[in-house]
């Protein structure tokens, strides 16, 4: 069975015309999908739930039942992300990753473990990370590692529940993983850096054809196929060759990610983000040599289409502050606090400024990494990184 959010779906999956174009290409997939299993030979449901709502998760599993016979394997993936401090975060959005990660994981598993002690081979298995508590993973986005890790929490509370009866696992990529979210977060030019969902695919295969007794693990993707005898793992990237993007959550210690990235020619960021400073920055330095480009680049197109006001917090050699008003006019960008409130503000080392704004230092890396550290409208920010593109095809 294949479950979609609660979008109206489409025709084919038996109910109203949706009302968007996303929610038309929600459907369509899921009626893809159904049809191409399908065509292989087997069995398909699709069904639209929101799994933050009981009675729609129960209407789901019965029609499931109803029509396969039982459930044997459950695979909690919907989640909810917004990569954002405390005090940016919006209640709306604590409610939605706790409401869709934590208690959508634990209320989909609890209404399907029933059915699940039925079968001969009982699955569970929840695209969820490792419980790594090194606070490094908590700072800049509090509210999402709290509702990701509720996902673990399911699995380390219920695989001990049901131990001997049903297995229950975590799997996680061991790099980032090409998908929409990689690519709002990223912005363009993210998907060389990561791998295709293929990998996860036939992780999941391995694990879910392993016995019930194989149960309670937080598992790598990697990992599990190495164990199966897989060796070659270009043929998963997006771009073979290509330096690959470590993801959340994992066990490596930043400078161990930094050495590794280093070897593979990327420029690392993760060390942990300096503080701003409020010294007065200097004249005529690198900094001003950056701003001289943004000011050369920027037009009232960019500035009609990006609609918003940045501020930078630069701190070490050539520390300060700096703006970039993309708000009215043709833009303006300058030394100094900007005239309205900043919808954005950047604080980083200045020599990182200068790389990222130049292209040879990715913003989504310096991001996930703790070097760069955004307060307010992401959306704002990920627009940015359109600007940082034509500056280095400029040859800042």
């Amino acid at each position: 069975m294949l479950s979609s959010p609660p979008k109206p779906p489409y025709p084919t999956l038996n109910c109203q015309e949706p009302s968007t174009l996303q929610q038309r290409r929600m459907c369509i997939r899921q009626s893809s999908r159904c049809v191409s299993v399908e065509a292989a030979g087997g069995k398909a449901l699709a069904c639209v739930v929101d799994i933050r709502d009981e009675q729609q998760i129960e209407d789901a599993v019965q029609k499931a039942v109803n029509k396969f016979g039982g459930i044997d394997i459950l695979v909690n993936n919907a989640s909810a992300i917004s990569l954002t401090g405390t005090l940016e975060t919006p209640m709306k959005k604590v409610d939605l990753m706790l409401g869709i990660n934590l208690r959508g994981t634990y209320l989909t598993s609890k209404l399907v473990v029933p059915h699940l002690l039925k079968s001969r081979s009982p699955h569970i298995l929840n695209i969820s990370p490792p419980l790594n508590l090194n606070p490094i993973w908590f700072k800049n986005h509090t509210a999402y590692t709290m509702a990701k890790y509720g996902m673990s929490m399911c699995v380390l509370g219920m695989a001990e529940e049901f131990r001997g009866q049903i297995a229950v696992n975590a799997l996680w990529p061991r790099t980032a993983i090409q998908t929409a979210a990689m690519d709002m977060l990223g912005g363009e030019g993210i998907g060389k850096q990561c791998r295709t969902v293929d990998i996860m695919a036939d992780a999941a295969y391995a694990i879910l054809c392993q016995s019930k007794d194989a149960t309670g693990h937080f598992l790598l993707d990697e990992d599990v196929l190495k164990q199966e005898g897989i060796k070659d793992f270009d043929s998963y990237a997006v771009h073979p060759g290509h330096p690959l993007l470590p993801d959340f959550f994992l066990d490596d210690a930043p400078e161990s990610l930094v050495k590794k990235m280093e070897e593979h020619g990327a420029t690392p960021a993760f060390k942990p983000p300096p503080s701003s400073s409020s010294a007065a920055p200097i004249s005529g330095g690198p900094i001003e040599f950056t701003f001289d480009a943004i000011r050369a680049v920027i037009n009232e197109d960019i500035v009609k289409s990006t609609q918003g006001v940045f501020q930078f917090d630069l701190s070490g050699e050539h520390a300060g502050v700096w703006f970039l008003d993309l708000k009215s006019g043709s833009g303006l960008a300058g030394q100094g606090q900007p005239e309205s409130k900043a919808d954005v503000i950047m604080s980083m080392d200045s020599s990182d400024f200068s790389k990222m704004f130049a292209g040879k230092l990715k913003p989504t890396l310096a991001f996930m990494s703790g070097k760069l550290r955004i307060k307010g409208d992401m959306t704002l920010a990920i627009k940015l990184e359109k600007l940082m593109g034509r500056m280095n095809k400029a040859k800042l």
